[in-house]
């Protein structure tokens, strides 16, 4: 099925109302924060401040807005921070946390968390990253190619802080590039939906990379799929685009 089959599907299936619900959410708030140090220098990257706020929190809302009902926090990095938070001003929320007593790689602590999940299928995000995908489109999408996992995709231009991602017409990634200038591409948003009995039947080390050792090294697998998403996307990893952050979540 094309893109453009596909887009006019997700509208008959959205008029039906018969949409797969993921509600399970693992979010990675184990960063350090090393290019922010200029500007956060005491906490984790995803507890920096906009408008009073943790980054983290705006993260959790939109995720609970879209439904999201029960919460992993992947923690690593002063995770006595994070925790405390949560405990504090998200205790409401139904939440586990998946602790890393030394750091596992982005791969390692998403392997540990999802010892933690319920759901054949969970979606994964980034802590210090808002990407207002639709998580209802990209769930469907995901479970409809019967994908191993599904990355959401967004479209940028003149940019060289992020590696570019290339898809045929249904979806399959057929490539990754690295980090370079490019005047336009699909950049790796930083979220995720994952079928985790298929990541649980993968042979990891204990520290490893998501991006290289699971995404790259199984693109021959044909079952990594991209759906593109035209949302808002903020990465707050540097101070320019934490400052822009302030002034976006401030409407």
């Amino acid at each position: 099925m094309s893109y453009a089959d596909w887009t006019y599907h997700l509208r008959v299936s959205r008029n039906k109302n018969i949409f797969i619900v993921i509600t399970e959410a693992i979010i990675l708030a184990g960063g350090f924060g090393t290019r922010l140090q200029s500007v956060v220098s005491d906490v984790p990257k995803c507890m920096a401040l906009i408008q009073n706020k943790p980054f983290l929190h705006y993260v959790v809302e939109e995720l609970q807005v879209q439904g999201i009902e029960k919460f992993i926090f992947a923690l690593g990095y002063m995770h006595t921070i994070v925790g405390d938070y949560i405990a504090k001003n998200l205790s409401t929320i139904n939440y586990q946390l998946s602790i890393e007593n030394e750091p596992l790689g982005t791969g390692g602590a998403i392997h540990v968390a999802c010892s933690k999940t319920k759901e054949e299928n969970v979606l994964i995000v980034n802590g210090d990253t808002l990407f207002r995908v639709d998580i209802d489109n990209l769930a469907h999408f995901h479970i409809h190619q019967k994908a191993a996992c599904t990355i959401a995709l967004k479209s940028m231009q003149h940019f060289d802080r992020y590696g570019v991602v290339e898809i045929n017409n249904t979806g399959l990634v057929t490539s990754f590039h690295e980090k370079k200038y490019y005047s336009a591409g699909l950049i790796n948003g930083g979220i995720y939906v994952i079928n985790v009995s298929s990541f649980h039947e993968k042979k990891f080390p204990l520290k490893f990379s998501f991006e290289r050792d699971y995404l790259e090294c199984n693109i021959k697998q044909k079952n990594i799929f991209g759906y593109i998403q035209d949302a808002y996307f903020i990465d707050i990893g540097i101070p320019e685009d934490y400052i822009k952050a302030q002034k976006d979540l401030s409407k």
